[in-house]
């Protein structure tokens, strides 16, 4: 597959400064390249030195070196990270759905963490963490200015051990301590269940290693327990995405066999890909098939079965890919709120036996080229979170409201929209109102509760009965370029 790890080459510390003045160093990972601007990494060398023997007291230079290469890559956009020692075992142990800390997907906003989505049932979820709220400290550790990796290293811990994060919740305009206990989080990625006679949900919350086996673990028990199914709602809402094969094994159960999924850009040859509904895309041995398993063992219904796929603006990266290609095909009517719009693929590259960098190679396409980065998926039916309505939506935080986000290749910024900024300090007034009431009231109704609002849609949907659209939520349109 052309996202695997691959090694490449890097200069020793104590090289650094006579390398750089007496080479014109070429990219070590492409020889191909253009050289490397000389007079520019003299610069870089003449700083390191004057920063070790110069500086107030003694500085450690390996740590130097690190976080040049840490300020360097961070630069470039919110998701290319370098990944030192311990970071590079937390973002291993994070595919594969075990690790031990609080339970929450963050991101980075002008230097200060995020919470994309707390994982269903994690520390953090128990607690009351919500989306959008910023975390200002771990214990007493100000996080503003720190690189995303140390963060994490820092919520991040032994288990049954102490972490007392500081939190700002903008809708309540307010900060507070939460303190949580550290535990094994083990992401149940896939939750499934008949809500009423003919009508199934399954729920995908992270795209992970176990994720393919489980989905298709759960659809062989739904089938078992109503062979006639006569609708499925596939939920993808606040599914921050993951590993791309899951993403297209998940997308191909639904799908023909061998129609494209998904199609990637970027200036490397192997960045120019095309991922199709075949086996061969993702599966990891030769004697394990989940899809073609499940397919067999349902007798093809999944491609068949009516589908609604609810999605919202925390739906990203291979929440978006599914979503996007389900949708080209018609195979499914998505519903819900425009996606996050992370559309840009990492490629981790193993720099040593326990550093490595996840730098950014490529852009996502649907089938039908549409770009993903920075725009999303729009639905095909807006809805609301509650039946009383969506003032909210305006606040709600996507790709391209990140600092340093990539466009999507084709269009420009995000158009600025007086309609959006009035929508916005209304939506502010009223989260005012609303933080005077008891936070059980605040609280969205858990997804795939009778209180799911837009499953209740998804339902009427398939049953051919009214739906409740959203009269407030419209896309988030961007400027062509000229």
């Amino acid at each position: 597959m052309g996202h695997k790890l691959k090694i490449v080459g890097w200069l020793s510390v104590g090289a650094l400064a006579g390398a750089l003045t007496t080479v014109s160093l070429q990219t070590v990972a492409r020889g191909n390249m253009a050289p490397l601007p000389l007079e520019e990494l003299q610069q870089l060398a003449a700083v390191f030195g004057m920063v070790k023997s110069d500086y107030v007291e003694p500085v450690d230079e390996k740590k130097l070196i690190t976080e040049a290469i840490s300020g360097m890559v961070s630069s470039l956009d919110p998701h290319s990270q370098y990944f030192d020692k311990k970071s590079f075992k937390e973002f291993s142990e994070g595919t594969s759905g075990r690790f031990v800390g609080v339970g929450i997907e963050i991101s980075q906003e002008d230097g200060v963490v995020k919470v994309v989505s707390p994982i269903e049932g994690s520390p953090a979820d128990r607690a009351g963490l919500k989306p959008n709220d910023l975390i200002t400290k771990v214990d007493d550790t100000p996080l503003k200015g720190l690189p995303l990796s140390e963060a994490v290293k820092r919520m991040r811990g032994e288990p049954r051990t102490k972490v007392v994060l500081t939190v700002f919740r903008r809708d309540e305009n307010r900060t507070f301590p939460v303190t949580i206990i550290r535990e094994e989080i083990k992401t149940q990625s896939v939750k499934s269940k008949l809500i009423e006679p003919g009508y199934g949900w399954i729920r995908v919350s992270q795209f992970q290693e176990r994720t393919v086996e489980d989905f298709a673990r759960k659809i062989e028990e739904m089938y078992k327990q109503d062979p006639q199914l006569k609708g499925l709602v596939l939920d993808l809402r606040n599914d921050p995405g993951g590993l791309l094969d899951a993403a297209v094994a998940l997308s191909a159960a639904f799908l023909p066999d061998n129609v494209t999924v998904v199609t990637t850009n970027g200036q490397l040859a192997e960045s120019k890909f095309t991922y199709k509904a075949s086996p061969q895309f993702w599966r990891r041995n030769s004697t394990n098939d989940p899809i073609t398993r499940m397919t067999q063992a349902t007798g093809g219904a999944l491609k068949k079965v009516p589908l609604v796929v609810l999605v919202n603006e925390g739906s990203a990266s291979a929440s978006e890919i599914v979503a996007g290609a389900l949708q080209d095909y018609k195979r499914a009517t998505l519903m819900g709120s425009q996606t996050f719009g992370k559309g840009s693929v990492q490629t981790v590259r193993q720099l040593g036996p326990d550093t490595a960098l996840k730098i950014t190679t490529a852009r996502y396409y649907t089938p039908s080229g549409r770009a993903i980065q920075a725009k999303g998926i729009v639905p095909d039916v807006m809805l609301d979170e509650t039946e009383n309505g969506n003032v909210f939506a305006a606040l709600r935080t996507r790709e391209a409201d990140l600092g340093k986000h990539l466009t999507n290749g084709k269009e420009a910024e995000e158009a600025k929209d007086p309609a959006r900024e009035k929508a916005r300090e209304e939506a502010i007034k009223k989260l005012e109102e609303d933080a005077k009431k008891p936070v059980a009231e605040r609280r969205l109704p858990e997804f795939g509760s009778d209180k799911d609002f837009q499953l209740q849609q998804a339902l009427n949907q398939l049953k051919g009965q009214p739906i409740k659209a959203s009269t407030t939520l419209a896309e988030r349109k961007v400027d062509k370029k000229d």
